[in-house]
């Protein structure tokens, strides 16, 4: 704040920092996507062993 009491605006971010961000976002999505593809695989395969098992 200055002393007439109005807000200093704050420097923008950087076009580094902006991308960097960014791509740290991004890369937490694809963690996230990986992980729940990984899931329903493994739900699938679970799904088929119980169907093959189950027939008599």
């Amino acid at each position: 704040m200055t002393p007439d009491g109005t807000l200093t605006p704050q420097p923008p971010a950087t076009g580094e920092q902006a991308r960097l961000a960014l791509e740290k976002k991004r890369e937490r999505y694809v963690w996230y996507y990986l992980a729940y593809f990984l899931f329903g695989i493994h739900i699938v395969a679970f799904v088929m062993i119980w169907a093959v098992l189950s027939t008599k």
